[in-house]
C-alpha cells in the first residue's frame, strides 16, 4: 500500500519531498483525482513552478495565481499526531448526540448529497465520509493530516466503498482535488467552539473547492456565555484545604486556587448553575466567515442575576445548525432566539427554545440544559467568588485571541464588574 505514492484502494499516501503530480496526469477511470501537494512550505510562486503547473485553487482560478499555503509548524504536527490516537476518536464516536445528529443531517440533506462530490475535512476514522457514501454521494474525498487516515482507508476498504471514498492523507491546505465539490462536511468544533482553530481548514476547503450554492454541514454556529454559581465545585477544590483531618492547611489556598482555576476547565454543569439568560459571544456563518474573523473575537456583555447566589465564574457552550445556504442565518440572524444590539448586549427572546421554523432547524447543542456531549461546557472560574443579590448587574467584556505562539491555543481576556468592583481574569486554553 505504501510502495506507490499514488492511489491504492482510494488511499493517497503523503509524498515525501516530491513535487505534486502534473496537471493533466492520467485520472483513474470514472473518478475525480485527489492528491497531496508537494513538500511542506514549498513555494508556489508561478516563477518557481514547472511549466505544466499544479491544478489551481478554485478560489484563485479567476486571478490565475495560486497562493502559498501556510507552513505546517511543529505545533501543527503535534496536533495532528494527537489525533492519531484511537481513544479520542472512540470518545467522539461514542458521543451519540454528536454522531447521530451528523448522520441525521446527512440523511436530511440527502437530495443535496446523492450523486454529488463531497469533501470531509478532518475525516478521522472516516465515519462521516461513509455516512455520505451511504446517502448516495458520487465521490467523497476524506481528508485528514493525522495518521488515523491509514486506518480510515482500511475501514473504507472493509466496507467496500473504495470506489466512492478517496482517503487523502495530508492537510487541506496541501492536498489537491482537481474538481469543484458540491458539499463540505466537517466536525470542526473544539472546546469554546473555536479552540484548536480547525474551522480555518473548513474555510480553506470552501474557498478552494466549493461550488457556488454548495452545501456546508454544519452551516452555522453560535458561542454563548453566562455567569454561573457552583458552590460544590469550589468547596471540593478550595474549601477542602481549610480543614484536612483536623489540620489547618489554609496556607495551601492560594496554590489550590491557582492549580484549580488558572486555566479553563471542561466540565458538565446543569441549568441550575446558570444565573441568567446567556449572551451571544460570536455567531459564525460557515458560508461567509473569513480566516481574519477567527484571529480575535471581542464582545461586551451585561447580565442581571436571576437569584441571590455566589458568582463563581462564567460558562461557555455552543450550538451548530445544519441548514442549506438559502436558510443559513446571516450575521444579524442569530441561530438562537437572541437579538444582539449595536452595543453587543444580548436581549433574550425565548432562551434558544423558539426558532422561526423549529421543524426545519436541526441543531447540535452543548448547552447545560440539553443532553450531555463530549464537549461538556467550558468553565472559566474566578479565584474568589462574588456574592450577588437578585437583579444585581454583571457587565464587562471578553476577548478570545489565537495565540501568537500557537494558533491552536486560545488566549482569554475577561473583564467583569459587579457591585462597584472591577476584575480581570486572563488565561490560556492549551
Amino acid at each position: 500500500m505504501f510502495s506507490d505514492p499514488g492511489y491504492s484502494n482510494g488511499y493517497c499516501r503523503p509524498q515525501e519531498g516530491g513535487a505534486a503530480p502534473e496537471h493533466g496526469a492520467l485520472r483513474p477511470p470514472h473518478r475525480g483525482r485527489g492528491r497531496r501537494r508537494g513538500r511542506r512550505g514549498r513555494s508556489h510562486d508561478p516563477a518557481d513552478a514547472p511549466a505544466s503547473g499544479g491544478a489551481p485553487r478554485v478560489a484563485d482560478s479567476e486571478q490565475g495565481v495560486e497562493q502559498k499555503p501556510p507552513p505546517c509548524t511543529d505545533f501543527d504536527m503535534a496536533y495532528f499526531h494527537s489525533y492519531a490516537h484511537l481513544g479520542i476518536h472512540e470518545e467522539m464516536i461514542k458521543d451519540r448526540v454528536r454522531t447521530e445528529t451528523y448522520r441525521t443531517a446527512i440523511m436530511r440533506h440527502q437530495s443535496s448529497i446523492a450523486g454529488k462530490v463531497v469533501v470531509d475535512v478532518g475525516c478521522g476514522t472516516g465515519i462521516l465520509s461513509i455516512f455520505c457514501a451511504q446517502a448516495g454521494a458520487k465521490r467523497v474525498y476524506a481528508v485528514d493530516a493525522s495518521d488515523i487516515a491509514v486506518q480510515a482507508n482500511e475501514v473504507v476498504k472493509a466496507n467496500n466503498l473504495s470506489d466512492t471514498v478517496i482517503v487523502l492523507h495530508g492537510r487541506v491546505e496541501d492536498v489537491e482535488i482537481d474538481e469543484e465539490v458540491d458539499v463540505i462536511i466537517s466536525e470542526w468544533m473544539g472546546y469554546l467552539l473555536l479552540y484548536e482553530s480547525m474551522l480555518g481548514s473548513v474555510i480553506t476547503a470552501r474557498d478552494r473547492w466549493l461550488k457556488p450554492g454548495g452545501l456546508i454541514l454544519p452551516s452555522n454556529a453560535t458561542l454563548y456565555m453566562a455567569p454561573v454559581t457552583h458552590s460544590d465545585r469550589y468547596s471540593d477544590s478550595i474549601d477542602f484545604w481549610r480543614n484536612v483531618y483536623g489540620i489547618d492547611m489554609s496556607a495551601m489556598l492560594p496554590l489550590a486556587k491557582q492549580c484549580a482555576f488558572e486555566e479553563p476547565c471542561i466540565e458538565t454543569i446543569s441549568g441550575e448553575n446558570v444565573l441568567t439568560w446567556p449572551h451571544v459571544v460570536k455567531h459564525v456563518d460557515c458560508y461567509t466567515v473569513t480566516l481574519g474573523e477567527l484571529e480575535s473575537v471581542t464582545t461586551k456583555y451585561k447580565f442581571k442575576s436571576m437569584m441571590r447566589a455566589p458568582l463563581h465564574g462564567f460558562a461557555f457552550w455552543f450550538d451548530v445548525e445544519f441548514n442549506g445556504p438559502a436558510t443559513s442565518p446571516t450575521s444579524n440572524q442569530v441561530s438562537s432566539s437572541f437579538i444582539e444590539s449595536s452595543n453587543n448586549q444580548s436581549t433574550d427572546v425565548s432562551q434558544r427554545k423558539k426558532r422561526a421554523n423549529p421543524s426545519e432547524a436541526l441543531v447540535l447543542s452543548t448547552a447545560p440544559e440539553d443532553p450531555p456531549t463530549h464537549w461538556q461546557q467550558t468553565m472559566v472560574y474566578f479565584y474568589d467568588p462574588i456574592d450577588l443579590e437578585q437583579d444585581q448587574l454583571i457587565d464587562g467584556s471578553l476577548t478570545l485571541t489565537q495565540s501568537k505562539e500557537n494558533r491552536r491555543f486560545m488566549n482569554i481576556h475577561l473583564e467583569y464588574t459587579s457591585g462597584g468592583r472591577s476584575f480581570v481574569k486572563e488565561s490560556v486554553m492549551r
